[in-house]
């Protein structure tokens, strides 16, 4: 009887090739029902596997990809660290890789994953990220991916995140407990499922304390920090300034207290802020900072756990953590330096806007 290859079985099953490839290797996103129907067909028809393609897709490189927007962050270097805590007791390395923030070089990077180089990825993705289908297409294909932190709501995968709508929510009701009336918003990307659950956090607080949403009170800033100091600038110099800020992300926090230096706006007298940060020396900032601090490390180790569950054909579920608001206190004041390395790739970053790769080979 002559054999079929696999996209005449598709056909005949009615499937796509994708959920019959992965029917075939036992993938846990198929059911057992569908599973069971695609080997009865292969078995009816004659179907044999490519040898050739099975052995490919059996060898295990021993790499797992961990995509970020950047480690200057806070939140990224912390959740790294959690990330190879579990791939070492895995034997795996883990390939660290930058898009900074670009649409673009997110491609490029999933792109080179095709051909077997990581065994799985974990992503979290770039600002400019509004159409997933490259994401999806990777997974149809049978590569394992987690989101952390950012994730795409329309992919059915693993998401390990924080409640960004009730964090936001805090923070800002926070700044209503201390007083502050005129309370703006500061975010980096609309396209963010992050940005709009904080942004809805924000709103929501400010409607049950009845507080009315003043538009000039929202502002979408970039990823360029010269211009998120001329955005804060303008909006601090408004007739009715605001006397609150929450800050959805770290970033956003440098270029706020640059423009209240320059503005002369004493923090926390004539304004409060809030801001998303993992960074531990906030409390010791001179004003110190109140902050919303994401669980960074344990969120690592469980996209780096969920990973490998699905590299074991066990089906890996949505987590998400809880979040912690840190007051702010009164400390004196110290100069903040970078290590060496933090200094060097920070200048490698600012001038090299295009995909950065970091080998990590754990022992």
């Amino acid at each position: 009887m002559k054999h079929i290859n696999i996209k005449a079985l598709a056909q005949e099953l009615n499937l796509s090739v994708s959920t019959v490839s992965k029917a075939l290797n036992d993938s846990y996103e198929i059911s057992e029902e569908t599973k069971q129907r695609v080997l009865e067909t292969a078995a009816r028809l004659n179907y044999v596997p490519n040898p050739y393609a099975s052995s490919l897709r059996g060898r295990k490189s021993k790499n797992i990809a961990v995509v970020i927007p950047e480690v200057a962050d806070s939140f990224f270097s912390l959740a790294i660290n959690g990330i190879e805590s579990v791939a070492k007791t895995k034997g795996y390395h883990v390939l660290i890789c930058l898009t900074h923030e670009s649409y673009e070089n997110e491609k490029t990077i999933l792109k080179e994953f095709q051909g077997g180089r990581v065994d799985g990825v974990l992503l979290s993705v770039s600002t400019e990220t509004t159409n997933c289908s490259h994401i999806s297409d990777l997974i149809t294909n049978g590569l394992p991916i987690v989101f952390f932190d950012r994730a795409c709501d329309e992919i059915e995968t693993a998401k390990i995140t924080t409640d960004d709508f009730e964090s936001a929510y805090k923070a800002t009701e926070h700044l209503i407990q201390q007083k502050a009336e005129r309370i703006a918003f500061l975010s980096i990307s609309k396209s963010l499922s992050i940005s709009n659950k904080r942004l809805e956090g924000y709103l929501k607080a400010l409607e049950d304390n009845r507080i009315p949403v003043d538009p000039n009170y929202i502002v979408d800033c970039t990823n360029d920090p010269e211009q998120n100091y001329l955005l804060i600038k303008k909006l601090l110099q408004q007739k009715n300034k605001p006397n609150g800020i929450v800050a959805s992300v770290e970033k956003l926090t440098t270029p706020i207290y640059t423009a209240c230096k320059d503005l002369q706006i004493k923090v926390p007298e004539d304004l409060k802020i809030v801001s998303f940060s993992n960074l531990e020396i906030a409390a010791i900032l001179n004003p110190s900072l109140t902050t919303i601090t994401q669980p960074a490390f344990e969120m690592g180790k469980m996209a780096a756990t969920l990973l490998f569950k699905a590299l074991e054909h066990t089906n890996p579920t949505t987590s998400d953590y809880s979040f912690e608001l840190t007051e702010s206190s009164n400390f004196y004041s110290i100069f903040l330096v970078s290590s060496p390395y933090q200094l060097l790739l920070q200048l490698w970053n600012t001038f090299h806007k295009k995909p950065v790769y970091y080998n990590y080979t754990l022992q």
